[in-house]
C-alpha cells in the first residue's frame, strides 16, 4: 500500500544517499555504473511523470527544495521511494549541470525480455541496428509511440534507450515501450517473421521502392540502421521489403529520427 512519500533534507553534497546521482555528465562511467547497479537517471518533471506510471520501479527523487510541492503531488499514491531534497548548491554540486529543471529520479531497470515476450502483443514494432546516438534513439521512442509502434527490438550494437538523454528525448515513452536485444543479429531476424510480420527496411538507394507505392496487410515491422553508414549489407538481405523516402537531388538522406517518423506515419 502506498503511503506518504517520505522527504529527506539533504544539506551535504557527499551524502551516500546521493550516490546514484553522481558523475552524470561521464557518459562511460554512467554507463557502467548503471549497468552494475541495475539502474538509470530521468531527469525534467515530464520524465518522472512517466516513470511513476510505467512498470519501471523508482529507487528515489532528487529535487531542489523550490519543486517539492509539485513532485510530490505526481509521487503520491504511487510509490514509498524516498525523495531527497536539496538547495541548488547541493543539487549543483552532485549533479554536475542544470538542465535537469530541478527534479531527478533514479527508476530500476526489469531482467531483460526476451524479443518473442516483446513482440507477441503489437502489430507494429521497431527494429534498430547499431544507432548509437542517444538524441536519436530517444526521438525514435518519441514518434513510434505517437504512431503507434508499440515495442521495438535493437542490435546489441545500440546505445542504451535508458540513458537519460535518451529518455528526456523521448519524452519519457520510451519508458512505456517494451524492448528487447535481438541475438544473432540480423540471423534473428527468422523469429520476427515467424511471428508473422513483414519487415521493411528504409534505405535512401535509388533502387529501393517508394514508400508511398508500399502497403503492408498484416504486421509491421520497421527496420532502422545507423546514423553513418545506415543498415549493413546483412540486414538489408534478411528484410522482407527495402523502402526509401524520396527527396531532393541535394540531399542524400536526412536524420534517422527524421525518417523514422515518416515510416511509421506511413505504416500506422
Amino acid at each position: 500500500m502506498m503511503g506518504v512519500v517520505p522527504v529527506i533534507r539533504i544539506d551535504d553534497a557527499d551524502d551516500p544517499r546521493l550516490a546514484d546521482y553522481r558523475h552524470l555528465k561521464d557518459v562511460e562511467l554512467r554507463h557502467a555504473t548503471e549497468a552494475s547497479e541495475g539502474m538509470f537517471i530521468v531527469e525534467g518533471h515530464v520524465a518522472v511523470d512517466q516513470l511513476v506510471r510505467s512498470p519501471y520501479p523508482v529507487r528515489s527523487c532528487l529535487v531542489l527544495d523550490t519543486r517539492l510541492p509539485k513532485l510530490t503531488m505526481t509521487l503520491s499514491g504511487r510509490t514509498d521511494a524516498p525523495v531527497y531534497v536539496a538547495g541548488r548548491d547541493v543539487l549543483a554540486s552532485v549533479v554536475g549541470f542544470e538542465h535537469h529543471r530541478g527534479v531527478l529520479a533514479a527508476g530500476g531497470r526489469l531482467p531483460p525480455a526476451q524479443p518473442i515476450d516483446v513482440i507477441n502483443v503489437v502489430d507494429r514494432i521497431v527494429m534498430l541496428e547499431d544507432v548509437t546516438d542517444h538524441e536519436n534513439i530517444g526521438a525514435i521512442f518519441r514518434s513510434a509511440a505517437a504512431f503507434g509502434f508499440g515495442a521495438a527490438l535493437l542490435s546489441p550494437r545500440c546505445c542504451d534507450p535508458l540513458y537519460r538523454r535518451s529518455i528526456r528525448v523521448s519524452m519519457g515513452h520510451v519508458l512505456h515501450t517494451p524492448l528487447a536485444t535481438l541475438e544473432p543479429w540480423p540471423d534473428g531476424f527468422d523469429e520476427v517473421r515467424a511471428a508473422g510480420f513483414t519487415i521493411v527496411a528504409l534505405t535512401p538507394d535509388a533502387t529501393a521502392d517508394d514508400i508511398a507505392s508500399v502497403t503492408i496487410d498484416g504486421r509491421v515491422a520497421v527496420l532502422l540502421g545507423s546514423e553513418g553508414d545506415g543498415l549493413s549489407a546483412e540486414a538489408l538481405d534478411a528484410a522482407d521489403r527495402r523502402v526509401r523516402i524520396p527527396m531532393t537531388a541535394v540531399v542524400d538522406s536526412i536524420n534517422v529520427g527524421a525518417a523514422a517518423a515518416i515510416a511509421f506515419h506511413h505504416f500506422s
